[in-house]
Order: structure tokens, then C-alpha cells, then sequence
């Protein structure tokens, strides 16, 4: 059920990520958020990264989208190095991030007239996405005529509508109820497999990580590293019909035991620093 932590052997990943490290400097002093971390992801593949809070999950979000560029070591997108935002990459955030003053069409069309496609050809292209994401029909709506997971599937289209290379996606779906969540991961699925792009989720969900991935990589409390990488062996299509079986049960009890040793060495570093503080203080 897992491979080496090194992954470093894929054949021609499209996304690379090697000997990553990233330190922070503190009023406390140098914190190593990302310690050498290595993986690759392969074309049309779904990767997941999960780990406790304090891993660095966001930290390498940054990175490997461009957001943040002081760190040692590579990431590399079809063999090009990148530092720096790249239109490759194709990014999600947690925080829905639509236009309120803009229609559907015109927020899933505003970077494709950011880089001057003609008004013709990028209203084609929007409504193309809308309707793969489930929104046929609500184009001349607002976001606050739709629900927040209906908002979120905007960001969705208006993000794929660049046809990136690598969709980057971090907790996108962390503000939705599990109902929810369960639901637009069918439709991200559904997506995914129909026009095979590559995807990489950023989540500390258990249950979302294992429906939608093929592989999940496992990160160690502070400082991140790569714990485990599990391959997921569930059949393909693949719903939230699955949560229900034993096999899917055995994938979460195994990264949950992984996640609960990393979580709870965390609480006790944290426990430590305030007696150690309350020390200092008497």
C-alpha cells in the first residue's frame, strides 16, 4: 500500500518538486517550515499532500505555485525550472475568490481577457468550463445569487478555462459543510478523469484525500517532510459511493495512525514552548 518516501523515480514527471527546504526567521529564531522535500507527479495523475497543522502543507503550496521563492532546492514543470508564478500552473485557494460585480461568464472568462483573447472566443471557452463544472444555466448570475460551493466551482472553471498544465489546490473545499464537500469532490473527480489534468490538493482531510487520489503523500510535523507516500488502489470512475467500503476504511486508518503520531508529536512541542515560556517568565 506505500512507496519510499524518496519517490524520486518517475518516469518523466510533469511536475517535479526536488530537495525543496524552507526556512523562516522568527523573533524566537530560524524555523524550518520544509525540510528536503522530493516528489514527482505524473501527467493526468492525482496527488494529494496531507499532514497535522504546522507541517508546512501551505508552505510548499507557495512555493510550488511561485508565491514564494526563497527556498532551497527546484521545482520544475515538464523539465523547466520555474521561480516564480508560471501559467503551467493553475492555482485554487481556499478562500473563494470570485468577482461579486461579475457574472459567471465574466469571472470564469477574466484571464483569458487578461491576456487579450478576443471577447468571442473567450465567452466560448467560460461557458465551455461553466458547463463542465456543473453551472450550465446560471452564466448570467452573480456569486451572491449561488451558494458557497457553487462560488467555489467558478474559481474551478475560471481556473481550468487557462488549461494549466498543473492544478494546485489548496483546501478549496475547507469552508463547505461534508455534504458538500463530498459532492463537489464527485464533480472534481469527474472533471479530472475527463479531461485528465494533472492535479496536485493540498488538504488535512482524511476522507477527501483518500476518495479523490491516486497517490498521498504523508508530511511529518514541523519540520515537513515526506513520512509516506500511499498509492490508493481503489477502482476508477470512483464517487463518494466508496467512502462507504472496507477497503477505504483501511486507507484511512492507516494515514490516520501516520497523521495521529505526527499531530500529536506537535501538541506536546507545543505544550513544551508555553512551560518553557511560563519557566522563563517566574
Amino acid at each position: 500500500m506505500s512507496a519510499p518516501a524518496a519517490d524520486a523515480q518517475l518516469n518523466d514527471p510533469v511536475l517535479s518538486v526536488d530537495k525543496v527546504s524552507v526556512r523562516f526567521e522568527t523573533r524566537e529564531g530560524p524555523v524550518v517550515a520544509v525540510d528536503d522535500v522530493s516528489f514527482g507527479v505524473r501527467q493526468g495523475e492525482f496527488l494529494s499532500v496531507i499532514g497535522p497543522s504546522g507541517c508546512g502543507k501551505s508552505t510548499l503550496f507557495n512555493v510550488i505555485g511561485g508565491l514564494l521563492t526563497q527556498h532551497q532546492g527546484t521545482v520544475s514543470v515538464a523539465g523547466e525550472t520555474i521561480d516564480g508564478p508560471h501559467k503551467s500552473i493553475g492555482m485554487v485557494f481556499q478562500e473563494e475568490s470570485t468577482f461579486p460585480w461579475r457574472t459567471v461568464t465574466d469571472n470564469v472568462a477574466f484571464p483569458l481577457e487578461l491576456v487579450g483573447m478576443a471577447k468571442a472566443e473567450r465567452v466560448e471557452r467560460a461557458r465551455h468550463f461553466i458547463k463542465l463544472v456543473g453551472l450550465d444555466g446560471f452564466d448570467n448570475r452573480h456569486p451572491g445569487e449561488l451558494s458557497g460551493g457553487m462560488r467555489q466551482r467558478v474559481s474551478l472553471a475560471r481556473t481550468l478555462a487557462s488549461k494549466p498544465k498543473i492544478l494546485l489546490m489548496d483546501e478549496p473545499f475547507a469552508a463547505l459543510d461534508e455534504q458538500t464537500r463530498l459532492l463537489l469532490g464527485d464533480k472534481v473527480l469527474q472533471i479530472q478523469q475527463e479531461i485528465q489534468q494533472t492535479t496536485l490538493l493540498i488538504t488535512h482531510n482524511i476522507t477527501e484525500a483518500v476518495q479523490m487520489s491516486d497517490r498521498i503523500l504523508v508530511m511529518t510535523y514541523r519540520p515537513g517532510r515526506v513520512k509516506r507516500i500511499v498509492d490508493i488502489d481503489l477502482p476508477r470512475p470512483r464517487t463518494s459511493e466508496i467512502v462507504s467500503s472496507e477497503a477505504f476504511g483501511r486507507y484511512v486508518a492507516q494515514i490516520w495512525a501516520d497523521l495521529r503520531e505526527e499531530a500529536s508529536r506537535g501538541m506536546r512541542e507545543a505544550e513544551d514552548q508555553v512551560l518553557h515560556h511560563q519557566g522563563a517568565e517566574s
